[in-house]
């Protein structure tokens, strides 16, 4: 269970993360913080990594979800064009695996919460992936919308952490 002010700093660490990340891979993209919102709003996606986030009396998860164009740009960054992005290639989605891995590891360095881990990602390729978030009690989940500078493409990050006491 996560208190409010633990919360707000994972939330800020995430979305730090993901900035950091991206333009150390030439990937600029800009946090789109009038449509941040709370539960899960993202639309036309096509790929997403899952990663939990457990210890330190954390629960939760973090989503990077991917847009055709997102994904695309993501995988031709950090390939540097190597590899062809295609949703139906393990080559291609193990690459959006490494992406979450990168910002998750980011975020809880930033974050600087003590005993805190993250799981393996786990990566799902379809078209239009929803997120459909958990409606149990203490439950607080968030979008997170950025927009890459080079594409106008839309990568989503959705957080999910169990509040409590």
């Amino acid at each position: 269970m996560v208190d409010m002010d633990k919360l707000v700093i994972l939330v800020n660490s995430f979305g730090s993360a993901l900035v950091s990340v991206g333009e150390e891979l030439g990937v600029s993209v800009n946090l789109n913080k009038s449509q941040v919102t709370q539960g899960v709003k993202v639309q036309n996606v096509c790929a997403a990594a899952l990663i939990g986030i457990v210890g330190g009396g954390i629960q939760g998860t973090a989503i990077v979800l991917l847009e055709k164009n997102s994904f695309d740009v993501v995988i031709t960054a950090m390939t540097g064009g190597m590899i062809t992005p295609n949703i139906d290639d393990a080559m291609s989605m193990s690459v959006i695996g490494e992406l979450s891995n990168m910002v998750s590891g980011r975020a809880i360095t930033q974050s600087a919460m003590v005993g805190v881990d993250v799981t393996p990602p786990q990566l799902i390729a379809g078209d239009n992936i929803r997120n459909v978030p958990n409606q149990a009690p203490g439950i607080r989940c968030f979008t997170l919308p950025f927009t890459m500078v080079c594409s106008g493409a839309t990568l989503y990050l959705v957080l999910s952490f169990h509040i409590g006491s």
